[in-house]
């Protein structure tokens, strides 16, 4: 395996419109001779499918939701970046780029984060000439909020509901294609399978979560618009049909896997209740633009907050990080508040809280104008928790939330298999070792409204197709094997509920490969895994057939998939001897408690190829070169 990055030559700043110009292009007439088949429907599938229908491609749109309007995507809250200085407090395009790859810890490709930046400012537009109504100041102006890891106003929001504001732009865009009869859609439908033909990307095989059919599809090229795969921890912030199966099973086609251990812990999340508990709640990172963190400063202080005087509180992200304060990234401000939680800090049941105080905003502000800003989420948190956080401080935790690993793509957007693109969370390529807030919205928009568009065509464009069908081999043997694959689960007919498995899996990865790991831990996980996973195959507790609707049988593929990527991930950690952005690896710190990277060692992608079952992985490294921004110690004090 080769990764060809496929920059590029030239000047940063003028480089993709170069490149676009020197693409292929695919005539209109000759658009409609090629098929294209998305995987997923959430912003960055959702988009992807409008936009190629709106050109003229036929293109066949599959989700595993009863609607595109139910994709995860739905569940972002705090806002959309975009580098169009509004509020002439100083941003641009290059510090939209720099901020990107600062806060990913220097882990990301320049070219890619550029264009990423470049491409954020046609986004704001597209969406209101859509019709998503994003907050506007009292003179009618689109408003903007900050978010961590930036010192300007750079994110569009629509209250606390921009991602579900988002989607139904794009939702209906793609429904308008649908009318139109460009776009064939299929709901409850899951990929299962990736079917690669003479070295090229050109089917997919599925199960109709419905009837259990399993089906071939086929077509010139693959989009892969699949999120992320955080649910491997059991609790996450996903919902809980997020999943790596699509992503994965590319990779063991031929698809290489980049960075997997990068994932995010996001530090605003309602903290855990009890073993009961199957997902997290997210509590919008917006929230921190007018809410304090802080937690006593004496251990074991179990007061009421506002019977905590002010002097005997530790706002300790502004006497940590005085310059960035509570906007600090979101990979530090989730490691400040375990140690102040590790610290005997922590407050609420088990210790394992910090606060998040909007008092002095609304003695500031009015509590109007907070709950103009916040007001969903506000209530979202009450319903939850019983608590009214107008009256008394939220409290939050670190929970995981975002995957920056993903399926390793070039410039293009192109996996290292042929006609396999790859966008939104499901690749590696724009946020390095950790995302700011409110840049997935804005990846996932950028890939399938501005990128995929152009670079899709050149691949297509002059490159001719040979005809396939069910009957090809390389379609027959997948099938094969996913038939097979549906009656060993069937067939284990053990004790344990799959939710069973999933939970000890994600206890595991969260102790050993969660916000901070270390080498010991590492090789406890990879010893421990591959017997977990053993155990699932000889006892696992799959109900009803694979010939009706069948949850259960759902959930047990995806579990078995994750057992496997499970040993994936912890193999890349323990690879990665540094600490940078979400990889924290304790044995790799400063005195002060700060990451400590090793650029001269790790300054490169790690991408994985599936050498075969019961084979390790083979790292490929892509360098990562920076002409652009100099490498340094990332600081935000």
């Amino acid at each position: 395996m080769e990764l060809k990055a496929n920059i590029p030559a030239g000047d940063l700043a003028d480089m993709w419109e170069r490149h676009k110009f020197d693409m292929k292009l695919v005539s209109p007439a000759n658009k409609r001779k090629h098929t294209v088949l998305i995987v997923g429907s959430g912003l960055a599938g959702g988009a992807a499918a409008a936009t190629l229908g709106e050109l003229g491609y036929n293109v066949h749109c599959f989700c595993y939701q009863d609607s595109p309007r139910r994709a995860h995507s739905i569940a972002a809250q705090g806002g959309i970046n975009a580098a169009k200085n509004y509020p002439n407090d100083g941003d641009s395009v290059w510090r939209l780029f720099y901020d990107t790859v600062k806060g990913g810890d220097f882990r990301a490709r320049e070219a890619n984060v550029y264009r990423l930046a470049q491409v954020s400012v046609n986004i704001i537009d597209q969406c209101v000439a859509q019709g998503v109504p994003f907050a506007r100041e009292y003179g009618g102006l689109l408003a903007n909020r900050s978010f961590g890891g930036a010192q300007v106003s750079r994110t569009f929001y629509a209250r606390g509901q921009t991602g579900q504001q988002l989607l139904l732009g794009a939702y209906s865009a793609l429904e308008r294609q649908v009318a139109a009869g460009t776009v064939d859609m299929h709901p409850r439908t899951e990929m299962l399978d990736l079917i690669v033909i003479d070295g090229q990307a050109r089917g997919i095989v599925t199960r109709d979560m419905v009837t259990g059919a399993i089906e071939t599809w086929f077509g010139d090229a693959v989009v892969l618009g699949t999120g992320g795969y955080g649910n491997v921890f059991y609790l996450s912030t996903n919902a809980k049909g997020c999943n790596v199966t699509a992503t994965y099973r590319a990779y063991k086609r031929g698809a290489a896997f980049a960075n997997p251990c990068f994932t995010q812990i996001h530090p605003t999340c309602i903290p855990v209740a009890g073993e009961h508990q199957s997902k997290l709640t997210l509590m919008s990172e917006s929230l921190r633009n007018d809410g304090r963190v802080w937690v006593p400063k004496r251990q074991g202080d179990t007061r009421a907050p506002g019977d905590i005087p002010e002097a005997e509180r530790d706002y300790y992200l502004e006497r940590k990080y005085p310059s960035f304060g509570n906007l600090s990234p979101r990979d530090i401000a989730s490691r400040a508040a375990k140690e102040a939680c590790d610290d005997g800090r922590g407050v609420g049941p088990g210790g394992r809280g910090v606060y998040l105080d909007f008092a002095d905003a609304i003695k500031r502000l009015g509590e109007d104008t907070i709950r103009e800003r916040y007001g969903n989420l506000f209530e979202m948190y009450e319903r939850i928790t019983d608590e009214n956080p107008y009256r008394v401080p939220m409290r939050i935790y670190p929970a995981v939330h975002y995957t920056m690993g993903g399926l390793w793509v070039d410039y293009n957007l192109m996996g290292t298999i042929p006609g396999l693109f790859v966008i939104g969370e499901a690749n590696f390529s724009d946020h390095g070792a950790n995302r700011l807030g409110a840049s997935a919205l804005m990846q996932g928009l950028a890939d399938g409204y501005f990128v995929l568009p152009a670079t899709i065509g050149n691949y297509l464009g002059g490159r001719k197709f040979a005809a396939v069908d069910a009957s090809h081999a390389e379609a027959r043997a997948a099938v094969a094997q996913v038939k097979d694959r549906v009656a060993r689960l069937l067939a284990v007919q053990g004790t344990r509920t799959v939710d069973s498995f999933h939970r000890e899996l994600g206890k595991l990865l969260w102790e050993h490969c969660g916000m901070a790991r270390n080498a010991d831990g590492l090789r406890t996980a990879l010893q421990r895994i591959p017997e977990l996973r053993a155990e699932f195959w000889r006892d696992v507790k799959v109900l009803g057939t694979g010939e009706e609707l069948n949850q259960s049988l759902e959930k047990a593929g995806r579990v078995a998939d994750y057992m496997e990527f499970a040993e994936l991930m912890c193999r890349d950690a323990l690879e990665r001897n540094e600490s940078c952005g979400g990889h924290f690896r304790t044995e790799y710190q400063t005195p002060e408690g700060e990451a400590k990277r090793d650029d001269e060692h790790y300054a490169y992608v790690a991408a994985w190829e599936y050498a075969g079952d019961g084979v390790p992985p083979i790292l490929r490294k892509e360098p990562l070169e920076y002409e652009h921004v100099k490498l340094a110690t990332r600081s935000y004090k």
